[in-house]
Order: structure tokens, then C-alpha cells, then sequence
């Protein structure tokens, strides 16, 4: 298992943590998805999933920093900031106290490619995975996570499919995969948690 592991080619600013008033709706619903399980630690010890949210209106973003899944609590010290991301290159631009999650440029293409999305949220659920794959928008199982294959499958999936509406998508090449999204984390975690109860 390669969880966590970072693929791309980071430029990393090591810098003081950011003002938790900035963080304070990514510490709230990354505790709430860590309650459901949805973010969390494998027995092996490895954490999974991340959270992420916009900065105004650019394409930069706060994210939960890389090897934080297992944390039972995230605070100021747990997130870095993707200041730029370069699909094609495999590189990208971060600064915090911590690197930025290896899903990072995943999150940065649906922020590019969709200016009203302001909130992301990446779970782990078995049975939730395995209900959804091949019934919402679904990469293909050839592709592996936190690479640029995975960025430009995301956006083949939001030009040709309707994840757009649906905002939910799963990954069928990292298992338990899922992707949720929309206007705010509130919105993202509602979809997340709609599916969840169906």
C-alpha cells in the first residue's frame, strides 16, 4: 500500500502554521469526517483522506497536510497552502508548516476547473466505495492517486460526465477512494453524508 505516499515534485515552504481563523471551517468539517471515518487510520498505522477549501477567489487553497489522517485532532500546525500547481509537470507549490497531502494536485484541478467550488472533501469508505463505483463518475481502475494521470481524468470527468451536478466521484484504481465537493465544505459534506445514509 503506497497510501500517503507523495508522487509529485513539490517545492515546499517550510513557514509559521496560518491563523487558525483561516482554518477554522477545515478544523470543523475534517473533524466531522474524521468521526465518521471518512478521514482516519488504517490498522497498519498509514492515515487517509484529506480536506481542502479555496482562498477567495484564486485557485490557491488551504489544505490538510500530508501523513494527518491518523491524528485524532488537526489544529493550525496540520495544513499547508497549494499556492501553484503544474499538472503537466508533475509539480507544485506549497507553503506551511507541513507539506501539502499527496492528493493535492487532485483538489487543484477541481478548483480550476470549477470557479463555484470553495470546498473538497476526500473520504475512504469500503462498502460506500464499492456501492458507488461505476454508479457515479468514476476514474478508470488503470489510474493511480495523487499523479497527473488521476488530475486529467478528473477533468475528463467534469467535461463528460454530470459530476458537475453530482459532485460525488470515486476512484476505482485506489480503492475506497471517493470525492465529494461543492460551494463550501458544508455543501461537500452534505453530499458525502447524503450517500452515506442511502
Amino acid at each position: 500500500m503506497d497510501e500517503g505516499y507523495i508522487k509529485f515534485k513539490a517545492n515546499w515552504e517550510k513557514t509559521p502554521p496560518f491563523a487558525t481563523t483561516e482554518l477554522a471551517q477545515l478544523i470543523y468539517w475534517r473533524q466531522r469526517m474524521f468521526d465518521l471515518g471518512l478521514i482516519g487510520m488504517y490498522e497498519n498505522g498509514i492515515g487517509f483522506g484529506n480536506i481542502s477549501q479555496r482562498i477567495g477567489d484564486t485557485n490557491q487553497f488551504f489544505i490538510s497536510a500530508s501523513k494527518t489522517g491518523n491524528l485524532l485532532e488537526l489544529n493550525e500546525h496540520h495544513f499547508a497552502k497549494v499556492i501553484k500547481v503544474n499538472v503537466d509537470q508533475n509539480w507544485l507549490h506549497c507553503e506551511g508548516p507541513s507539506i501539502a497531502s499527496s492528493e493535492s494536485m487532485s483538489h487543484a484541478v477541481i478548483y480550476e476547473q470549477c470557479s463555484w467550488v470553495n470546498g473538497i472533501i476526500h473520504g475512504h469508505q469500503l462498502s460506500l466505495w464499492q456501492k458507488l463505483l461505476y454508479q457515479v463518475p468514476t476514474t478508470s481502475e488503470a489510474i493511480a492517486y495523487g499523479t497527473p494521470e488521476m488530475a486529467y481524468a478528473i477533468i475528463d470527468l467534469l467535461q463528460t460526465s454530470d459530476l458537475r451536478h453530482q459532485r460525488i466521484f470515486v476512484m476505482a484504481g485506489h480503492e475506497e477512494g471517493i470525492f465529494t465537493f461543492g460551494e463550501n465544505l458544508a455543501v461537500a459534506a452534505e453530499v458525502m453524508m447524503q450517500w452515506l445514509t442511502k
